[in-house]
């Protein structure tokens, strides 16, 4: 299983030269098994560069959204693969707690988009889950509910004999009802090879923006620890997050020595 990142900023696309290490596009990642499958997380502004990487493919596309807010599905319609009759793309979107299953299509519409969702060629499916574990190919998949305005889905993906966590947008500790508790959480990520967790503020940040739907980077580290984690993997960087700052939290980190590999995503991060 290969996990490629192309967008990794939380809330807005942040393009400019204080985050040029890391990236400016919103959240999308290509996960792919040993025998060719594609499975995206998110479909932010980074699933344009996505799109142009694998154009031409002939595989069936899988898409796996978190939740609707625009940071997710903004790249859904510079997506290349969606205006080629050749390709086959499936979306399963999030469990919110409104019931839209086609925004992802639905910001096409009026005024918004200068083309219609009725000008994307490719053979489109909008499949909503019911249940919270289902296979892809050869891809095994659990969901649970973040905490996060509006709701969403967080995932636990197997293949090839590796496991990943995907949770962005997720407040561990929020101060609105709970979908999913502390605990909860730590047995969802039990042992996984990677967690990819939303450490979009710091203990500063996080007094003022309390609610907001996202955790900081102290409490996803409390949760790789209690989980044995193997990797955590930080995404959704705070718009206002310079590179700068982002490399001094992580040497910051690395002198406390846990016993799990830190990092923070960045645009062309490739995991093995």
């Amino acid at each position: 299983m290969e996990i490629t990142f192309y967008g990794v900023r939380g809330s807005i696309p942040t393009p400019g030269p204080e985050t040029i290490k890391y990236g400016g596009n919103t959240t999308s990642i290509l996960v792919e098994d040993q025998a060719g499958n594609f499975l995206i997380l998110d479909a932010g502004t980074g699933i344009r560069k996505l799109g142009i990487d694998i154009q031409g493919v002939k595989e069936e596309i899988y898409i796996l959204l978190s939740h609707n807010h625009w940071d997710h599905i903004q790249g859904f319609p510079y997506f290349i693969p969606a205006y080629s009759e050749d390709s086959q793309i499936t979306i399963t979107p999030g469990d919110t707690d409104l019931d839209h299953p086609n925004a992802i299509l639905d910001q096409m519409k009026g005024s918004f988009f200068p083309l219609s969702e009725y000008e994307l060629f490719a053979n489109i499916k909008i499949t909503p889950q019911t249940k919270n574990d289902w296979d892809y190919k050869s891809f095994k998949i659990k969901r649970c509910k973040m905490n996060h305005p509006g709701g969403g889905s967080a995932y636990r993906i197997c293949s090839d004999n590796k496991s990943l966590v995907y949770a962005t947008d997720n407040e561990l500790f929020p101060p609105y009802p709970v979908q999913t508790k502390f605990e909860e959480w730590v047995e969802f990520a039990k042992d996984v090879d990677y967690l990819i967790h939303d450490g979009q503020y710091l203990p500063d940040d996080y007094p003022f923006k309390r609610g907001w739907g996202h955790s900081q980077v102290q409490h996803a580290l409390d949760l790789a620890l209690q989980a044995n984690v193997k990797n955590l993997i930080l995404v959704s960087h705070d718009p206002d997050r310079t590179d700068e700052e982002i490399d001094n939290l992580k040497v910051e980190l690395q002198l406390l020595d846990y016993p799990f590999k830190i990092v923070f995503a960045h645009e062309g991060l490739i995991l093995k």
